[in-house]
């Protein structure tokens, strides 16, 4: 039993796009919580509704053509009924984000002690020479060697690897109490992201917060998560514990993303089996689905599941899937 306090409750989300060939409903009724001090990890192909139920989270979904519905309550707030201004005082000081790409997120004519410093002046009244000191505290604090030089350069003078730790400086500037870290280890290869991987868990042990890790790697999934929601085609489809996910996925979906992870080392054992692969192709969204989002790729469909859309259900303890046919085991 999980004692911590909710501090992000997110209740049947939904954000739609208006577009010249109909509404885009690229988040469609997701709900889900996470806890003070919580890990947790939300997957999916490319296009299933993972960036852009965290940029909803920020609000920073434009209006139009976007439209956000729902509830999503942090610390017992509504976000979506406050104003712009008291949104403002949020983000980048109680809820930050990790966004996908470092270099496109930094601002290429500031230097990197000037973009930190800006959210401490903005949100912690910092004077300048003041928010440049706590600047190169931070650096320090994501293992950037020479911090006292670092902090005067320019985005384009860092390494991939060190822009990424320069958003994370950033991102925890002001002590939040809840990071969205969206693709956080994408474009970056291999030894720098599990050097990213250890500092996020280094920081979340020191500093406390919150996580929120959008991805669509199952080994950073593995590594760092405590829980895992499914997401497909706009919808949540799968929700468990890390090591329960892994061990007994309930969902066809999740079991197909599973089924297609390379197992190291299965050629030294004599395995040449295919990696397993999901047929067919993801729904438009812009389209109603009465059923089952995943019944025209699901090997278990029947036409049950193409005309009624099953509901999440509890399949094991703390394990819910949205699947007609899925498995249950007794509590």
């Amino acid at each position: 039993m999980d004692n911590r306090p909710v501090l992000l409750e997110i209740d049947n989300l939904q954000t739609h796009f208006r577009t010249m060939d109909g509404v885009n409903r690229a988040v469609d009724g997701v709900s889900f919580s996470v806890r003070s001090g919580e890990t947790l990890a939300v997957v999916g192909e490319s296009g299933c509704g993972k960036s852009v139920t965290a940029m909803s989270i920020l609000r920073l979904i434009p209006e139009p053509p976007g439209k956000i519905a729902g509830s999503i309550r942090f610390g017992g707030r509504d976000l979506l009924k406050l104003s712009d201004r008291e949104m403002r005082q949020i983000r980048g000081n109680e809820i930050s984000m990790i966004f996908q790409e470092p270099m496109t997120s930094l601002n290429p004519v500031l230097t990197v002690g000037r973009q930190i410093g800006e959210t401490l002046r903005l949100h912690q009244g910092m004077s300048a020479a003041k928010a440049e000191e706590r600047a190169v505290e931070m650096l320090r604090l994501v293992g950037i060697p020479e911090p006292g030089r670092r902090v005067r350069e320019y985005p384009h003078q860092l390494s991939g690897g060190m822009r990424q730790r320069v958003m994370i400086a950033i991102a925890l500037a002001c002590n939040p109490k809840l990071l969205i870290a969206d693709e956080p280890t994408t474009a970056l290869d291999v030894t720098i992201q599990a050097q990213i991987l250890d500092l996020m868990r280094d920081l979340k042990t020191s500093v406390g917060a919150a996580i929120v890790l959008i991805t669509h790697d199952l080994g950073v999934v593995a590594e760092v998560a405590e829980r895992v929601v499914v997401m497909y085609a706009g919808k949540k489809v799968e929700e468990a514990p890390v090591g329960e996910l892994f061990r007994r996925p309930k969902h066809p979906y999740t079991q197909g993303l599973l089924g297609s992870v390379p197992r190291l080392g299965s050629s030294l054992t004599g395995e040449t089996s295919r990696l397993a692969e999901i047929p067919g192709l993801v729904p438009s969204l812009k389209q109603k689905i009465p059923g089952c989002v995943f019944a025209s790729r699901c090997p278990k469909a029947t036409d049950f599941c193409v005309a009624v859309a099953p509901g999440l259900e509890l399949k094991a303890p703390a394990h819910v899937a949205a699947c007609h046919y899925a498995e249950k085991e007794a509590a």
